[in-house]
């Protein structure tokens, strides 16, 4: 976050830095469970580094295609690009790309994996709901994700579930193709025991790297509000708008928030209907409602706004 001017967060650097690590040797044990279970160690080498390339470099397109979003010009979009315009310079950061999404759920994300590829985008539904000291609140946020570069250590910590989840379904088919348990003719361990283990490492990869992304999920979330709350100097600004989005969440079609579902991690504020909250906390993506709005009104505390 060199030269920005978001508050440092150094709770957030700490996890972000432990989740690396725990995940580096969630890798290697998983790379080293492939190849005990008999698979080639090149071809694992190539399944994993082929995706952690593709994910680094193209998350930011793969984002905005999955969300039917555009990136928008000044001239296409002027009133946001203004507001980007006016944080950027507050924040003393470059400008991310802006794009929108066309959809009525109102929400925002930030991607990519660097600051040159960032994208700061919205829906059509968040820009019709919020005011504009909102909705500026909303896009602090965003931004001190990318100042933070936690939106780059999510990226890269979520292309491990992607590769665990991608052979774990792989492992499966292939075991049901094959059928049968039998040894080949150098009694070797026969073709489906092999798939079926393959499996297992792949499964107990993607679990541990789901709570460790999820852990991770949670708190960033709470240090990007606390970012914007200082960097804007209107918490109330952003609980308002928080306050807007979850209860607005409860009017959209099911339909349009399962399409949109697989992006509340990188949400503003998780797409799911009002019993989405009751989520064990060991698997959501954001922290309770309650408890963001708590840390604002602290924050406004401070600054002598009242609660």
């Amino acid at each position: 976050m060199a030269g920005s001017k978001f508050r440092p967060d150094r709770g957030l650097t700490t996890r972000m830095v432990m989740t690396m690590g725990l995940l580096a040797l969630v890798y290697a044990a998983f790379i080293a469970g492939l190849v005990l279970a008999g698979l080639s160690v090149w071809l694992v080498l190539l399944i994993v580094a082929g995706f952690a390339l593709f994910s680094y470099f193209a998350s930011d397109r793969i984002a905005m295609f999955s969300m039917g979003a555009k990136e928008v010009t000044p001239q296409q979009a002027p009133d946001l690009h203004a507001v980007i315009d006016r944080l950027c310079a507050m924040a003393d950061m470059p400008k991310p790309r802006v794009g929108i999404a066309d959809t009525d759920v109102p929400n925002a994300f930030a991607t990519g994996h660097n600051e040159k590829s960032a994208v700061i985008c919205v829906t059509t539904g968040l820009m019709r709901r919020l005011e504009g000291p909102e909705l500026e609140a909303v896009l602090a946020h965003e931004l001190s994700h990318v100042a933070h570069r936690d939106v780059m250590v999510m990226t890269i910590a979520g292309f491990l579930g992607i590769v665990a989840g991608f052979l774990t379904q792989a492992g499966l088919r292939f075991a049901l193709f094959t059928g049968g348990m039998r040894g080949n003719n150098n009694n070797g361990p026969a073709p489906a025991v092999i798939a079926l283990l393959v499996v297992l490492v792949s499964a107990v990869a993607w679990a541990l790297s789901f709570l460790l992304t999820r852990a991770l999920s949670r708190y960033r979330e709470l240090s990007a509000d606390r970012a914007a709350a200082y960097l804007t100097g209107r918490p109330s600004m952003l609980g308002s708008a928080l306050t807007k989005i979850t209860g607005d969440m409860v009017r959209i079609p099911t339909r349009d928030l399962r399409q949109v579902e697989p992006f509340n991690a990188f949400f503003f504020a998780p797409a799911l209907s009002r019993k989405g909250f009751s989520f064990s906390q060991l698997i959501a993506t954001h922290p309770p409602v309650q408890q963001r709005l708590a840390q604002l009104s602290d924050i406004s505390r401070q600054l002598g706004q009242g609660g």
